[in-house]
């Protein structure tokens, strides 16, 4: 196993990976632009963790961790719209949402 593969903040941002994915699939056409935006924001989330743990040095850690953070904010934020669009069951968005603030709290401390 892999460092990254060990942090609790890895496995939840892996896990919102798959609650992306399916918020992805309920979407009708015509929303092009916000599906790939989530699906990169999404996907930036771990691969940054991950990048991170490679870092030799902490500044660089925590910079990949902050770029982390800050595509989990962007989740929520497009989660945000998915909702006012009503495009997406509240169900699924919660559990999206439930796992962004743990996402984000984590990182949060490790930045620090």
């Amino acid at each position: 196993m892999l460092d990254h593969e060990r942090l609790d903040v890895y496995q939840r941002s892996i896990e919102f990976v798959a609650v992306a994915v399916k918020i992805i699939e309920t979407f009708p056409r015509g929303h092009g632009g916000l599906i790939d935006q989530l699906r990169r924001a999404a996907i930036s989330i771990p691969l940054n963790i991950a990048e991170g743990s490679g870092r030799p040095s902490g500044a660089d850690r925590a910079r990949f961790r902050a770029i982390a953070r800050g595509s989990a904010m962007e989740c929520a934020a497009i989660l945000d719209v998915c909702g006012v669009l009503g495009q997406v069951e509240p169900d699924l968005l919660a559990a999206g949402k439930g796992l962004l603030v743990r996402i984000v709290s984590m990182l949060t401390k490790m930045c620090r």
